[in-house]
């Protein structure tokens, strides 16, 4: 099948479409594809009770089937499957329907295939939506309709024949949604590499294999933007194709992004150096940052006025659920870093603050190890209030560390992030700082981070 971008819907008319999962990505692609004339049955894993009672009449009056509750996958028929992007593409039932001679593909794969303007894709285990995010708000400097989307929550492909050859697209991409992808965008940004989802890729192997596709099928006109601090992520260099950029905060690179040691952050290109800013006027916060806007920087330099840039990193104020202030109450201020989701991102928010924090910690079981936490936690941290399936791991990795005694580090634990916050109020004296920043992934007590960062928030609120 060839398909541009102004006929793939009117092609999917009378075709029978499989869409599994009923999530962000997919529900406006269900919608989309039903208006276009195609007959789609949608299989989700959760039983008819369980989805919104106006979801569920929208989809209904849509025309659309449903494959629900035990067995949905049991009866993939349609000639194309839509899976959703958090399901293994190796999963049996997949497998099988691409034997059978079915197209298996995802919402975000046929956008990058037909997206008719220049596309910048982001990964990393850590920083991508921040780094994704400052890309957007640099390109939009230029008075272009700019595209943001991908894994940062926002479905593209509906929108597929709005788009023009003049537009841009800024798109976030996980390792789940490269695992299958056979193009890679104009511009690839790896922001670093670091052990991430091994409960589902299983070896560290098979999840740097899946971040490399951001880089494998580039061609000669296309840049890579590859952070020169992160070794796993230097290494796929000998895989980019196009014209190559480094970013840096500890050294200068010879193309691309970099700090100085004075804080000066920098771009070199052809033996030229062009100062951006410092990075005390930076408005995000945190050494972890200064990475995400050099990366961004990096990405759009040439496209963007110097100018421009700078003042975006003066300007943009942060992404939700990233290190996000909440609110003071009587002295004390507390923070949502829900996005922390790895013990790398979990230090990565620790050291952003000057003084030691109490921290809300834990959660689902990613089958990653908690060693790393250790040493920043001790000397970081001096309450840390532990929650979910993750906390025994976490307290065991911290009491096994050389000086644990001596940092006098207090270790609670809560049923719930309700306790948990009524432990952290009830240890917070004025000047303290308490930051939810789990290390672990939410999904053994809410749906995603962004629901676990917003009850967070609501509990903070109301004390």
């Amino acid at each position: 099948m060839v398909f541009t971008s102004k006929t793939f819907f009117p092609a999917m008319r009378g075709k029978e479409i499989d869409v599994i999962g009923v999530g962000v990505s997919n529900t406006e692609l269900i919608f989309r594809l039903c208006e276009a004339g195609a007959r789609v049955t949608l299989h989700d894993r959760r039983a008819p009770g369980d989805l919104p009672d106006a979801l569920r009449e929208r989809l209904r009056e849509s025309g659309v089937s449903f494959s629900l509750g035990e067995g949905y996958l049991d009866d993939l028929g349609g000639e194309i499957v839509f899976r959703t992007p958090g399901m293994y593409y190796g999963h049996p039932a997949l497998t099988a329907a691409r034997r059978r001679g079915q197209i298996v593909t995802s919402e975000l794969e046929v956008f990058l295939k037909l997206c008719p303007c220049p596309v910048f894709g982001v990964t990393g285990s850590d920083g991508k939506t921040t780094t994704t995010t400052l890309i957007a708000e640099m390109l939009k400097r230029t008075g272009r309709r700019i595209h943001l989307g991908g894994n940062i929550g926002a479905a593209l492909l509906p929108i597929l024949d709005q788009v023009e050859a003049g537009d841009r697209c800024a798109v976030e991409l996980s390792s789940f949604q490269l695992m299958s992808m056979r193009v890679s965008p104009d511009v690839a940004v790896l922001t670093n590499i670091t052990p991430n989802h091994l409960d589902v890729h299983g070896t560290m192997e098979e999840y740097v294999a899946c971040k490399r596709n951001i880089l494998a099928h580039q061609s000669a006109f296309s840049r890579a933007v590859v952070s020169a601090d992160n070794a796993t992520a230097s290494e796929l260099c000998a895989d980019v194709r196009g014209a190559l950029s480094r970013f840096s905060r500890l050294q200068e690179v010879e193309t691309g992004a970099w700090m100085d040691v004075s804080g000066d952050l920098w771009h070199s290109q052809n033996g030229l150096r062009t100062r951006i800013l410092n990075r005390s006027e930076l408005k995000l916060p945190g050494l972890h940052n200064v990475e995400n806007f050099l990366a961004a920087a990096a990405a759009v330099w040439g496209e963007v006025p110097p100018a421009e840039i700078a003042a975006v990193g003066r300007e943009f104020a942060g992404v939700e659920h990233r290190i996000e202030f909440v609110r003071e109450r009587g002295g004390v201020k507390w923070y949502n870093d829900s996005i922390a989701t790895s013990p790398t991102r979990m230090i990565a928010g620790l050291l952003s603050f000057p003084q030691k924090l109490i921290v809300i910690a834990g959660g689902y079981d990613k089958h990653i190890p908690f060693e790393p936490l250790a040493k920043p936690v001790l000397e970081h941290v001096k309450t840390i209030v532990l929650t979910g399936a993750t906390a025994e791991r976490i307290e065991a990795v911290l009491r096994a560390e050389e000086g644990f005694a001596a940092s006098g580090l207090r270790i609670l634990h809560a049923a719930d992030l309700a306790e948990a916050v009524r432990l952290a109020d009830a240890e917070a004296r004025a000047g303290d700082i308490v930051t939810l920043s789990p290390a672990c992934a939410s999904f053994d007590a809410f749906p995603n981070f962004e629901a676990r960062g917003n009850c967070y928030k609501d509990l903070v609120n109301a004390l």
